[in-house]
């Protein structure tokens, strides 16, 4: 499960880091945020054919904000999003939750690094902060849906609620030892891919996510600080000793 992470980089970087082209940068900007949790606001890089008239048919490659927690489009009620954070990849191509996100509105979820807690009595855990080794943007894979206000006009820019999703997968070796499950990434040379809304074949999809190898990520102890949503800080990343017993390795 990847239920908190950290994405603190401005908008700016962003699109720089991610080639988003000029016409796909989001009005506004979202402040850096070390304790993002779900039901936040959050970036995503998507692509999307314009639908403006005279425009190219070709997919633009744009940064968006939208909320973390995936509302299907047939869903009754938005709040079901907030069950919805973590698409399993091994099922996320079948479950009728995901399956036509996955098919056509995939995109990735920037972040800085991410934390899991480890377990190591029953009342005791440990968090840790999960992150690139070389100190570079973690592009998570993620699906993006959109959801329809029935109640509401269509001139209300309400009307639409964008959402997203970030999918796991088995964590292994020292990560798998912290939790079960990690947020699968994508390698920047299959982003294009990645992110192709003209790619609908599931299996090949599927074929463009491969798990980080064991030096591509690494994990050191943070503050239980972190637990709670109301702290928000560069702090929560900073390093500490673990609690007696919770020291991986």
């Amino acid at each position: 499960m990847c239920g908190r992470y950290a994405s603190a980089r401005n908008k700016h970087e962003l699109l720089e880091e991610f080639r988003v082209e000029v016409d796909g940068e989001p009005e506004r900007e979202l402040r850096p945020d070390y304790n993002v949790a779900p039901t936040k606001e959050v970036y995503a890089v998507l692509s999307r054919v314009p639908k403006e008239e005279g425009k190219s048919k070709e997919p633009v490659r744009q940064l968006r904000i939208v909320k973390w927690g995936l509302v299907p489009s047939w869903a009754k009620d938005p709040s079901i999003g907030s069950r919805m954070i973590n698409a399993r990849v091994e099922t996320v191509a079948e479950k009728p939750s995901y399956r036509k996100a996955f098919a056509r509105r995939r995109c990735l979820l920037p972040a800085d690094g991410y934390f899991e807690w480890y377990q190591f009595d029953k009342k005791r855990k440990q968090p840790y902060f999960i992150h690139p080794a070389d100190g570079g943007v973690m592009a998570m894979a993620g699906l993006y849906e959109f959801w329809r206000d029935r109640n509401k006009p269509d001139d209300d820019p309400s009307a639409w609620l964008v959402t997203c999703t970030v999918i796991t997968t088995t964590a292994k070796d020292e990560l798998g030892r912290i939790h079960d499950r990690m947020p699968m990434l994508v390698e920047r040379d299959r982003w294009s891919e990645w992110l192709d809304p003209k790619l609908t074949a599931t299996d090949q999809a599927q074929g463009l996510l491969v798990p980080a190898t064991p030096d591509r990520l690494e994990a050191y102890p943070v503050s239980t600080a972190v637990n709670s949503v109301r702290n928000n800080g560069p702090e929560l990343l900073q390093r500490v000793d673990p609690e007696e017993g919770a020291a991986i390795g």
